[in-house]
């Protein structure tokens, strides 16, 4: 070794000959192409967020991301971002959730049937505060008992939380028709959108708040605590973990269990936003919270994943819908653009894995 370099010494004709180091190709330094691809591959997410932004700005000028229209951007992402924040825990820890959108009508039913049981309905409400506060936690109730069910299934029954999820998804948006008889309950008390749904807190809506808020504290729990290693190392390797020691049973029905509570949460949400129910307004939930999480860069294979990529991942056809309204569009367009932006983001993880299988 020499100033460093390694030598190479090899005999030739008896003799020792020493060769120098080959000299490195400019540009071609070991590991340039992997470093760059990982980072193209870990910012591309808030890469096409910002390239929305500057598009839909160019097009329709000042019209478009005015306080007002990123206010209403915002509130009309918080429910997906709720229902985007539970999902990502469940992704990363290898499981997934197809009934969430379902559950947050089936919680909104059970909630708004609670609260025409105590205040009614019509012009003249009977004990209003009391009727929100027990009709909202009904909902939360409700929908934590559905998600600790679909992590109970998955766990006894050892069957896929694809399949148990999708059987979920068709037994709670039924029996949301069966209490409703096919119709909406509506004409419930306009304290609730006064208090909750529409009301502003320095000039933030109220639920962009909440929102907020369980991201940021499902993103700590994710990062800082032994839950959130817990859920990684299980998405990663189930066997391994459990190996490890981690009761990962006993864990996915907790991740399960909390889908379900923030898909409460969500139902709550939505009958404060608009005091009635919508039985049929959620069909897509569960696929727009799934695009987010995986938009936003977590692996559909589990073990990846945080919460403020999900929440960039949330942003995106939250801004989209916005824009192409503003750029007059017509809005079926979404679906298309959303659709490609998941097939490129799941290639990404594809070749993002690969890259690291090789690497490894």
């Amino acid at each position: 070794m020499a100033g460093g370099q390694v030598v190479t010494t090899t005999r030739t004709g008896g003799a020792l000959v020493h060769e120098p180091p080959a000299a490195p190709t400019p540009g071609r330094e070991p590991g340039t192409r992997a470093k760059v691809l990982r980072q193209l591959t870990r910012n591309w997410v808030l890469l096409v967020l910002v390239a929305l932004i500057v598009t839909f700005w160019s097009i329709s000028g000042s019209e478009f991301f005015s306080v007002p229209d990123f206010r209403d951007i915002l509130y009309n992402a918080s429910e997906s971002g709720v229902l985007a924040a539970g999902m990502t825990l469940v992704i990363i820890g290898g499981q997934i959730d197809l009934s969430v959108g379902s559950v947050l009508v089936f919680s909104s039913v059970i909630a708004a049937k609670v609260i025409v049981a105590i205040e009614g309905t019509g012009t003249t409400f009977h004990h209003p505060d009391v009727a929100l506060t027990v009709g909202l936690l009904t909902a939360v109730v409700v929908g934590t008992a559905w998600g600790a069910l679909n992590g109970v299934l998955v766990v006894a029954l050892k069957i896929p939380s694809f399949i148990v999820t999708l059987g979920t998804l068709g037994m709670a948006i039924g029996l949301s028709d069966v209490i409703t008889s096919g119709a909406d309950i509506a004409g419930l008390s306009p304290t609730l959108q006064t208090a909750i749904g529409a009301r502003q807190v320095l000039g933030v809506p109220l639920l962009v708040i909440i929102t907020a808020a369980i991201m940021v504290v499902a993103g700590i729990v994710l990062a800082r605590t032994c839950f959130g290693r817990y859920t990684y190392a299980i998405g990663s390797n189930a066997e391994a973990a459990r190996r490890a020691g981690i009761k990962v049973g006993r864990h996915v029905v907790v991740l399960f269990t909390i889908m379900g509570l923030l898909a409460g949460v969500a139902g709550a949400m939505d009958i404060a936003r608009f005091t009635t129910t919508s039985v049929i307004a959620h069909g897509a939930d569960n696929l727009i919270a799934i695009a987010a999480v995986v938009i936003g860069g977590a692996s559909l294979f589990g073990g990846s994943g945080t919460m403020f990529r999900t929440a960039i991942g949330v942003l995106i056809p939250a801004v989209l819908t916005t824009g192409l309204i503003i750029a007059n569009v017509q809005s079926f367009w979404q679906e298309v653009i959303i659709g490609a932006i998941l097939i490129c983001a799941v290639a990404i993880d594809n070749v993002k894995r690969s890259s690291e299988t090789k690497a490894g």
